[in-house]
């Protein structure tokens, strides 16, 4: 009799589920970030100032996503409306010292980071006498432990809040299934716990399926993805050498392995958002032997986010959407229209790389490379879609 087949658990990712996810703009009070999101956003949204707190409420925009496949779709179909996909990005104020027991904007500043999916965590690493720094003098690996242990903190405390209402459950005693169920996810909460006092941040752990199911509905702070945007001045960036940046590296690689780094200076690409046309910016970029980092950002969050892209074309609208990897065919369609997912049929599907290598649709047809997939399709980054479903009831 042949050995059984392994089944393959099914890996769940950290965070909320979902296609329309967001990423917030954290740091300590002026290191940069309401420049940063003006300069990423395109948008004068955002308080950029020379004192700590001028941000109080959340800004939001969107960003255009840039992808050279949408380019290469709109230039083939040349539609008359043209829509590519976008992240949405939100400005925090800056964090302090004490914020997890209320210092500054302390619980308020802390439940707009929990009402996100992802953190761009933007570091001070320029001397300016002009600009103040909230703790006095530049020092980013403090920095970086001041905003580490804060969120720490705060997680601690919903964990422990966590672990009080499970265990006035579990005290009654019982062997139900639900009472077995309780018990598990307390004893999932105790890990995290210990976790958290272990000075881990609950994203670099190796979490098991069932124990995902428990930390993602507690919203921890240190659970979301992190992309660290090193701020440089000008000079420093166009040199790519920075006086602080080998102890920022040793910080990360002790503290934040696998996360994503981005070397950046603000203040540079505000001064190229000063330029009217692209054209301009290139040209400056080109003088100076260096580009703009803010587009190489855009798609690093993505990545962190775990999202994809499928898209939408004909002569009438070329379209890119934005969907979590892993992402059956059902779900992509709810994206494009909530009822498509309630009567989805079936998809025709063909990917965008075998569209260019071919050169057109005939020929995409004519190869057999354009099929027909059903309910367990998981779509693909870069799929072209035509989604059938039937008619909503009303």
């Amino acid at each position: 009799m042949p050995p059984k087949k392994a089944v393959k658990e099914e890996k769940i990712l950290l965070g909320r589920p979902g296609n329309n996810l967001k990423s917030g703009i954290v740091g300590l009070a002026n290191v940069g970030k309401s420049t940063l999101f003006q300069s990423i956003t395109k948008c004068h949204l955002g308080n950029p100032a020379n004192f700590p707190f001028a941000t109080i409420d959340p800004e939001e925009a969107k960003v255009i996503v840039p992808d050279p496949r949408f380019d290469w779709l709109c230039d083939y179909y040349k539609p008359k409306s043209q829509v590519p996909a976008n992240l949405t990005v939100y400005d925090i104020a800056g964090l302090t010292r004490g914020a997890s027991t209320g210092a500054g904007l302390g619980n308020a500043f802390l439940s707009h980071i929990r009402a996100v999916d992802a953190i761009f965590q933007v570091v001070r690493c320029f001397d300016d006498a002009e600009i103040t720094h909230v703790e006095g003098d530049v020092n980013p690996t403090r920095d970086l432990d001041i905003i580490a242990d804060e969120l720490r903190i705060k997680d601690i405390e919903f964990v422990e809040k966590a672990k009080d209402a499970l265990s006035k459950l579990t005290r009654r005693g019982g062997q139900s299934l639900e009472m077995k169920k309780m018990k598990e996810e307390e004893a999932t909460v105790d890990k995290i716990l210990e976790w958290l006092k272990d000075g881990k941040d609950v994203r670099q752990g190796n979490w098991a399926p069932k124990e995902v199911e428990v930390i993602n509905p507690l919203f921890l702070l240190s659970a979301k993805p992190v992309v660290y945007m090193i701020n440089l001045s000008e000079k420093d960036y166009l040199r790519q050498k920075n006086k602080y940046l080998p102890k920022v590296m040793e910080w990360l690689k002790e503290h934040a392995a696998g996360d994503p780094v981005l070397p950046i200076s603000v203040c540079f690409e505000e001064r190229l958002s000063q330029f009217e046309t692209q054209a301009e910016v290139d040209e400056e970029c080109k003088k100076l032997n260096t580009k703009s980092a803010l587009p190489k950002a855009i798609t690093t969050m993505r990545q962190a986010l775990n999202l994809g892209s499928f898209f939408t074309t004909g002569e009438d609208e070329v379209r890119q959407w934005t969907i979590r990897k892993g992402t059956k065919a059902p779900s992509a369609a709810g994206v494009i229209h909530t009822d498509f997912e309630k009567t989805f049929i079936q998809v025709v599907v063909y990917n965008f790389d075998t569209l260019k290598e071919l050169g057109d649709e005939a020929k995409v047809k004519a190869a057999g490379k354009v099929m027909t997939k059903g309910k367990e399709y998981v779509v693909e980054d870069g799929d072209i879609l035509l989604i059938k479903a039937g008619a909503a009831k009303a």
